[in-house]
């Protein structure tokens, strides 16, 4: 069984598009391959069921559904931040379930990638946040790094936080969140110069979101 925790540099860059294209990219390979979301903040109910988007599509892309309750084990309504969102609905959000829900998964997946929410240091409850929870559960990380304008600067300070949490970065995926930004080239020459961690692949923008039309851009870190 293999794992990673997929972090961003911010949010809205992308990171659940990146997290489903890997699943693709695993399942293209011949590999069982599940998403999870520990934490969404953001969710309506769809068909009677109530769901947060984000865990819909990795469900989606995933090879199998393995059920809301290992996939999203915590689902806020709110789309705010998770610590005030449990805060207002009265939710303890529990590392120990979580990792549970994490274990559950890996005996039944050759690969999980367990994708974060918002960026890195999201604070989860006063004194606990997703990076601690990245620490907690021990996974090298895969870092997304949706590419505009202050994307160096965005990565290369979650390139040293996950760095203090003694957390190995396996790769890191830039993401063409902004297809007209400026100077493209040159600002991910400065990120390969920097990031000490290989490129596993660009994303090109996609106007319909389709990431199994692009699983054929990344390499997987193993």
């Amino acid at each position: 069984m293999t794992a990673y925790f997929v972090a961003g540099t911010d949010t809205e860059i992308g990171k659940t598009f990146v997290t489903c294209t890997l699943l693709h990219a695993a399942r293209n390979r011949g590999l069982t391959a599940i998403g999870m979301k520990p934490i969404a903040a953001g969710a309506e109910t769809v068909n009677g069921e109530f769901i947060n988007e984000d865990a819909a599509r990795l469900r989606a892309a995933g090879s199998f559904d393995p059920g809301l309750a290992l996939l999203n084990p915590y689902c806020l309504t709110s789309p705010i931040a998770p610590h005030i969102a449990a805060a207002e609905e009265g939710v303890r959000i529990d590392a120990g379930r979580i990792r549970d829900a994490f274990a559950a998964l890996t005996t039944r997946a050759d690969v999980v990638f367990v994708e974060g929410v918002g960026g890195f240091r999201v604070p989860l409850d006063d004194d606990y946040d997703t990076a601690d929870l990245a620490r907690d559960m021990g996974l090298p990380v895969i870092l997304v790094v949706g590419m505009k304008l202050g994307c160096i600067n965005h990565a290369l300070l979650t390139a040293e936080a996950i760095a203090a949490r003694g957390l190995n970065l396996a790769g890191w995926v830039a993401n063409r969140i902004d297809p007209a930004m400026l100077r493209f080239e040159q600002n991910l020459d400065a990120l390969r110069q920097r990031l000490s961690a290989p490129l596993l692949g660009v994303v090109p923008f996609q106007a319909d979101g389709n990431p199994a039309a692009a699983a054929g851009a990344l390499k997987l870190p193993f």
